[in-house]
């Protein structure tokens, strides 16, 4: 059997560079190295793209010194990774990418769209799925459509803060406190903060604003924190998880909570009030379809005490780290993560019909 070559793309430029190196060392340990060449590709922080020769050197963080420049062809009729030594050129062969990166600049659609100018199939949902899934605002305009119920809020924009007094009484007229402002287009919870005056409000738009322009505030849901997996789309149905719960060592579920404090949790198959569980899964799968996913995704909601389901926000490129919520879920369902990386690049194939 003839090898096929995997580009791994990782890092970028987001404020969740530092979690795309912890994925991307999962995701290249699981893939099988019978079936694929993995050509490991890194952007830097300021969008320098490198050739990275092994995952020890993602692991000891030495990669952004390398010397060799890797970009993808943008050309149809290449389907090939450009390696720049010097003055000389490599034209290497790709058959498929699997796109390692969280939020902007690899997550929100501008990737996706390089490799559909290439027609090189990738792991992951199109350019339309994560823009609109990347972006909090709107995402919420279409789930509104379902008629599945979300949490109240206002949006702001950033050129609006000029104007703190007014966007404040406007929101403190919509929504009751606490409130929770997050930036429309970032993850793993970067710039994300609770208010719980006027103060605090203030605070919390100006830090959102350091991550978008748009920015979103919702009400505050109490409830279970609730997870699930989506696998799926095009001529594959879309298939469910089952679902897992955020236990949060601080007052939300920010980055620092998420990443790097060991008293946040999360369990898999928690005991939820009625159907809920059930509930999860079937909306879960109604808003992947509906922001036309493929692939994979992660749909957030909350469940209430008395079993209500709020759907909080879609991840289309979720982690696969250590500690990331997709690939438990899916070893919890039997499908280890070697199998889960090996049947979502499987499924990338059949993109245009390979």
């Amino acid at each position: 059997m003839n090898k096929k070559n995997l580009v791994a793309l990782f890092g970028g430029q987001s404020s969740e560079h530092v979690v795309s190196c912890m994925s991307v060392r999962n995701v290249a340990s699981c893939i099988d190295t019978e079936k694929y060449n993995v050509i490991l590709v890194g952007i830097t922080e300021d969008g320098h793209w490198l050739r990275v020769k092994s995952i020890e050197e993602i692991e000891n963080d030495t990669w952004r010194e390398g010397k060799e420049t890797a970009v993808l062809s943008p050309d149809a009729r290449e389907k090939c990774l450009l390696v720049m030594r010097g003055d000389s050129v490599e034209k290497i062969p790709v058959d498929v990418v699997f796109p390692v990166l969280h939020g902007l600049y690899g997550e929100d659609g501008t990737v996706q769209g390089i490799l559909e100018l290439a027609r090189i199939p990738y792991v992951g949902c199109g350019v339309l799925s994560s823009a609109v899934s990347m972006d909090k605002l709107s995402t919420k305009i279409i789930v509104n459509s379902l008629g599945i119920r979300q949490a109240a809020y206002v949006p702001v924009m950033k050129a609006e803060l000029s104007d703190m007094d007014c966007v404040a009484e406007r929101i403190e007229e919509a929504l009751s406190y606490p409130v929770f402002i997050k930036p429309s287009n970032a993850g793993s919870s970067r710039g994300v903060s609770r208010a719980d005056n006027r103060e605090e409000l203030e605070k919390g738009l100006l830090e959102a604003a350091k991550h978008d322009r748009r920015i979103l505030v919702e009400e505050m849901i109490v409830g279970h924190e609730i997870e699930c997996a989506v696998f799926g789309g095009g001529s594959l149905a879309v298939k469910a998880s089952g679902v897992g719960e955020i236990l949060a060592a601080a007052d939300f579920y920010d980055f620092d909570a998420k990443y790097y404090n060991s008293e946040s949790r999360t369990v898999v198959d928690p005991k939820l009030p009625g159907d809920a569980a059930e509930r999860v899964r079937e909306a879960a799968v109604r808003i992947f379809e509906a922001v036309d996913g493929y692939g994979l995704a992660r749909v957030d909601f909350f469940v209430e005490k008395d079993g209500g389901v709020v759907f909080n926000e879609i991840n289309t490129m979720p982690g696969f780290t250590a500690i990331s919520m997709y690939p438990m879920l899916w070893d919890a369902r039997g499908i280890n993560r070697a199998k889960l990386v090996d049947d979502l690049i499987s499924h990338a194939m059949t993109r245009y019909g390979r």
